[in-house]
């Protein structure tokens, strides 16, 4: 997630620098077609490039309004598991009857400790990353480390160890059946919210709708080019170079919103959100060596 700093320059710069070098390429070239050979290019009227720049800004206005819901989407998603992974261990530590089964601490901190593997697990996973890595699996004991390595869907797994420990808590009368209701709640939560952050980062914007985009965008920009030629010579090339950066940033944004689980400086910070669950969990079970907040890395946050 890019954060409120000012962004280096470069990294914008990179973003378009091929797009805007190939409007140079045929702004210059237009503008040394008019020199050689005069009555080459066709006379284009200015209202025409108007016409198309006024409809490709309406689809490009579109195209970012559906991208940050795609992106507000997610980020509204990991903040619904911040909130029900504290209420889970919240709910355990205060439901948990010790005179009825003394390992119960025992269980509620085996449970904390995967609560705080499933965030960082499930974030990796979105990310296309190793979803347990060895500094996640010391939160696990050896053999749910073994169950996970057999999963194809491990963030799910571990929300069935959960499941697995509620039941036990039940069979010995721990907690009663109203309070496992509400924890079963709480998980059923955490569930769905995997689930609707799988569903946007499996389900992308279309090609074609990206790739007509971008071919309106250089028809604009051929007919500006030629129009502009025939009315203000060579100051052409620098306003014809102004008009598309602005144009490719739009779409640069647009695209990169698309996708918030993409490894990106436009990500949702699933890494920055799973620490911060991390230190609320190792909080309530009143244990040191509590890490800080995950760092932003120069202007963005991971």
């Amino acid at each position: 997630m890019l954060i409120d700093r000012k962004l280096p320059p470069g990294y914008i710069i990179r973003k378009i620098k091929k797009d805007v070098f190939r409007v140079l390429l045929f702004s210059v070239s237009f503008h040394l077609i008019k020199l050689i050979y005069i009555d080459v290019l066709p006379d284009i009227p200015l209202q025409l490039p108007t016409i198309l720049g006024t409809a490709i800004s309406l689809i490009l206005a579109f195209n970012v309004n559906q991208s940050y819901d795609r992106w507000w989407e997610a980020r509204k998603i990991w903040g619904a598991i911040v909130n029900d992974s504290r209420s889970l261990i919240l709910q355990l530590k205060g439901f948990i009857n010790e005179n009825y089964y003394p390992t119960g601490p025992a269980i509620l901190e085996k449970m904390a400790h995967r609560q705080i593997a499933w965030c960082y697990c499930l974030g990796q996973s979105l990310r296309g990353q190793t979803p347990l890595t060895p500094e996640q699996e010391k939160f696990l004991p050896e053999e749910e480390v073994q169950f996970l390595s057999h999963q194809s869907n491990k963030s799910f797994a571990l929300l069935m160890l959960h499941m697995h420990d509620l039941q036990e808590l039940r069979q010995h009368e721990a907690i009663n059946p109203f309070q496992e209701v509400q924890i079963n709640s709480t998980i059923t939560r955490l569930c769905d919210s995997m689930g609707k952050a799988e569903r946007i980062n499996s389900t992308v914007f279309p090609i074609t709708y990206r790739l007509f985009i971008h071919v309106f965008m250089y028809i604009f920009l051929i007919v500006l080019s030629i129009a502009l030629v025939e009315t203000v010579g060579v100051f052409e090339i620098p306003i014809l170079i102004v008009v598309a950066s602005t144009f490719f940033l739009i779409e640069k944004t647009a695209r990169h919103m698309q996708d918030p689980f993409r490894n990106k400086p436009t990500d949702t910070p699933v890494t920055a959100i799973a620490r911060t669950i991390e230190i609320n969990i190792r909080q309530i079970l009143m244990e040191k060596d509590i890490p800080k907040p995950h760092a932003p890395e120069k202007f963005y946050l991971m």
